[in-house]
């Protein structure tokens, strides 16, 4: 169902973490049968924080579908509420109507599943960002407002993240969590140049400074990657309200409690060790 109005939608490890499994000879010339197909199950949560007067975060769970979303608004009240809840509400009638017959293959993916898949992710966040770029024509009040949007489309055996902005999507597995997209910010950029150290990076006055957002222009380039799906795969999405304030070494151990209860105690941390922003996380568990 589309998300309602209000905003509750319902250092790295190694890469081989996530790398794909090849498939047992048995399982290529069909002498056993496919395993059962794998299920996946979303929680969310967003909070004000402890020093914001209104939350422009947007969260969306839709296990159904296969589609998760969090976006954190910018352009002030009323403004950043806009742009998110406009972005994520676009996002999810694109990928709702593109996604065909992406639900119904029965096999392995293919180049080209992963190619279509990305491509639709992809399609869906430029339609976000050339809406909320209209809305702002039309309203000058709203010019210049956009948002992040972190996205996760879960299929089969594969999912695809889709990234503009700073929130994040991580992957964890075995008590490793790995950053699967990159923040889009000037000083994520510096780092990625060698211009400063991380130790530059912690005092920046530029932490903040966005370089891609959805919906202040109208086109934006739009990061994809597909991952591989085993059993006991989760992934954690969430706003720079909760990151900021995370270890890697604290991600494993919290999405251990699962669920509701992961996601709160999410929420509980960031809190604890500061609340400065709105705090919105995703939890996606594959089983």
């Amino acid at each position: 169902m589309p998300p309602s109005d209000d905003n509750r939608r319902t250092t790295k490890p190694p890469p081989r973490v996530f790398t794909p499994r090849a498939p047992s000879p048995a399982a290529v010339t069909g002498s056993i049968p496919p395993p059962p197909p794998l299920r996946h199950v979303g929680h969310g949560l967003t909070d004000l924080g402890r020093k914001r007067k209104s939350n422009e975060d947007v969260f969306f769970v839709d296990d159904e579908l296969g589609l998760y979303v969090v976006a954190d608004g910018m352009g002030g009240h009323p403004a950043g509420e806009v742009a998110s809840r406009e972005a994520v509400d676009a996002l999810f009638g694109m990928v709702k109507r593109g996604i065909g017959s992406l639900k119904e293959y029965d096999g392995p993916s293919s180049e080209e599943d992963l190619h279509v898949a990305s491509r639709l992710m992809e399609s869906a966040v430029q339609a976000a960002t050339y809406h909320i770029y209209s809305i702002g024509e039309v309203e000058p009040a709203k010019s210049g407002m956009g948002t992040t949007i972190s996205a996760l489309l879960v299929l089969q055996d594969f999912a695809v993240t889709a990234q503009v902005g700073d929130s994040r999507i991580y992957g964890v597995r075995g008590g490793a969590a790995e950053q699967l997209t990159e923040d889009h910010t000037l000083v994520a950029w510096q780092l990625k140049q060698g211009l400063i150290t991380p130790q530059d990076a912690a005092k920046s006055p530029h932490r903040n400074v966005i370089m891609r957002a959805v919906g202040n222009r109208d086109y934006v380039q739009v990061d994809t990657r597909a991952v591989p799906l085993d059993k006991g795969l989760r992934f954690l999405l969430c706003s720079d309200g909760l990151h900021v304030y995370l270890k890697d070494e604290d991600i494993p151990e919290i999405v251990k409690q699962g669920g509701p209860s992961a996601v709160r105690r999410f929420i509980d941390l960031a809190n604890e060790r500061g609340g400065k922003d709105n705090i919105t996380v995703v939890l996606v568990e594959v089983d």
